[in-house]
């Protein structure tokens, strides 16, 4: 694995330790106030990414292009100041919500972006998987 789904994949992995750190912590502690975080720590940040890691591993042309760089900047950045502003919302600091909304809608961009990069190379036939840079 290498290039984008390698950054995807491991993003994803950084992920699902961060987010099974928070579950194991509002496990021990007993307060589950941040489980929204841990939520989207595990679904939006671990499965996400790897769902989107091994897209690119088996579409290599997909993968070459500049939008899938695009991509996975977007959703790195996004879904980071998403988790941590999430964390900051919920711990009652009301002034980070700017962020979070931001941070959603730009999230959104990079699915529907994935979706844009997804349907066009399910489009081109099997033996068209090209790599062009």
């Amino acid at each position: 694995m290498h290039g984008v789904a390698r950054n995807f994949f491991t993003l994803a992995i950084l992920y699902a330790i961060c987010g099974m750190a928070l579950g194991l912590h509002m496990s021990i502690t007993h307060d589950h106030s941040q489980m929204p975080v841990h939520a989207h720590a595990m679904v939006a940040g671990w499965l996400m990414s790897a769902v989107f890691a091994f897209f690119y591993h088996l579409m290599p042309a997909a993968a070459a292009s500049r939008l899938a760089a695009v991509h996975f900047w977007l959703t790195a950045v996004s879904g980071v100041a998403l988790i941590v502003g999430l964390y900051f919302l919920l711990a009652g600091k009301a002034a980070v919500e700017p962020v979070v909304a931001t941070a959603s809608m730009a999230f959104y961009a990079g699915i529907l972006l994935f979706a844009g990069i997804a349907f066009s190379a399910m489009r081109k036939p099997v033996g068209v998987q090209t790599v062009s840079r």
